[in-house]
C-alpha cells in the first residue's frame, strides 16, 4: 500500500473521529439547547403573566392614582375656598381688632378720666363722710345730753307733782285742825278766824342731791308704789340717811333704779324712782345702797 493511501487512510480515520465527536457533540448539545429553550419558553410565559399582572396592577395603581389625584385636587380647591373664606375672616377680623383698638383707646380715655372723677369723688364722700361722723357725733352727744335733760326734767315734774300733792294734803291737814281750832275758841266764846279755800300755788322744786362719795349706807327695799313713784327704804335719820341723797336700788348684779329722797322719819325714808330700767321694777327686798 502506498504512502498516500495510509495517509488518506490516516485522514480519513481522524476525519471520522473528529466527525464523530462533533455528532455526538452536538447531540448533546441539541439535547442541551432544547433542555434550555423549554426553560426559556417557561421563563417567557411567566415573564408575560407577570408583565400582564404588572400591567393589570400598573392600571389599578394608574386608576387609583387618578382617583386620588382627583380627591387631591377637590380638597384643594376646597381648601382653596376655605383659604379665601379664611383670608376674608382675617381681613374681617383685622378691621373689627382695628376698630376694638379704637374702641379700647376711647374706653381707657373714659377710664382714665372715670377713674380721676371717682377719685375726686371718692375724696369729697370722705370728706362729707369725715363730717357726717362730725356731726353724728355731735347729734349723739346732743341726744344723750337731750335724754340727759329730759330724763332729768321727768323726774323734777315727778317730784314737783309728789310733792304738790303732800302740799295739798298738809294744806287740808292744817285746814282740818284750823276748823277744830276755830270750833275750839268758838265753844271758849271767842272769836273764830275765817278760813281761806285750800290753793294750791304754783312753786319751782329743786333738789339737789346730797354727795355721798364718802358714805356708804345700805338698806332694803320696804315699800313700793309704782302709781305715784315713790318707795321706802329700811334705814333711816338715824343711820345717816339725809333728804336729796341718792340710793342705787340693784338685785343680785342687776341696776333696777335709783331712789331720790324725799322724807325721812324715825323707822325708815321715803324717796321718788328714778332711772328706771326698761321692763325692770323695784320689789320689796331689793337691796339699796349709796355706791355700787
Amino acid at each position: 500500500m502506498s504512502l498516500l493511501a495510509k495517509i488518506l487512510i490516516v485522514l480519513l480515520t481522524i476525519s471520522s473521529i473528529f466527525l464523530c465527536g462533533i455528532v455526538v457533540t452536538y447531540v448533546a448539545n441539541a439535547d442541551n439547547y432544547k433542555q434550555k429553550n423549554e426553560i426559556l419558553m417557561t421563563d417567557l410565559a411567566a415573564t408575560k403573566e407577570r408583565e400582564k399582572s404588572a400591567k393589570r396592577q400598573l392600571n389599578e395603581n394608574i386608576a387609583k392614582t387618578d382617583r386620588q389625584a382627583k380627591g387631591l385636587k377637590d380638597e384643594i380647591a376646597s381648601l382653596k375656598i376655605e383659604i379665601s373664606k379664611v383670608k376674608n375672616d382675617l381681613k374681617d377680623a383685622e378691621r373689627e381688632k382695628a376698630s376694638l383698638l379704637q374702641k379700647v383707646d376711647s374706653w381707657t380715655s373714659i377710664t382714665k378720666d372715670f377713674y380721676q372723677t371717682t377719685d375726686k369723688q371718692g375724696q369729697l364722700l370722705k370728706n362729707t363722710l369725715e363730717e357726717l361722723n362730725r356731726v353724728q357725733a355731735g347729734q349723739i352727744k346732743q341726744k344723750k345730753e337731750l335724754d340727759e335733760i329730759s330724763a332729768e326734767l321727768l323726774e323734777k315734774v315727778v317730784i314737783i307733782e309728789t310733792l304738790e300733792r303732800e302740799k295739798k294734803r298738809l294744806l287740808e291737814q292744817k285746814t282740818e285742825l284750823q276748823n277744830r281750832l276755830n270750833q275750839f275758841l268758838l265753844s271758849s266764846g271767842k272769836v273764830a278766824t275765817e278760813v281761806g279755800p285750800v290753793t294750791l300755788e304754783k312753786d319751782v322744786v329743786k333738789l339737789v342731791g346730797v354727795p355721798v362719795r364718802d358714805i356708804d349706807l345700805k338698806g332694803l327695799v320696804t315699800a313700793v308704789d309704782l302709781k305715784n313713784s315713790m318707795a321706802s327704804i329700811s334705814i333711816s335719820a338715824a343711820d345717816g340717811v339725809k333728804e336729796g341723797m341718792i340710793f342705787h336700788v340693784t338685785r343680785g348684779d342687776e341696776f333696777i333704779c335709783d331712789i331720790l329722797i324725799l322724807d325721812i322719819d324715825a323707822e325708815k325714808a321715803v324717796g321718788v324712782l328714778q332711772l328706771v330700767q326698761q321692763g325692770q321694777q323695784p320689789k320689796i327686798g331689793d337691796n339699796v345702797s349709796t355706791s355700787f
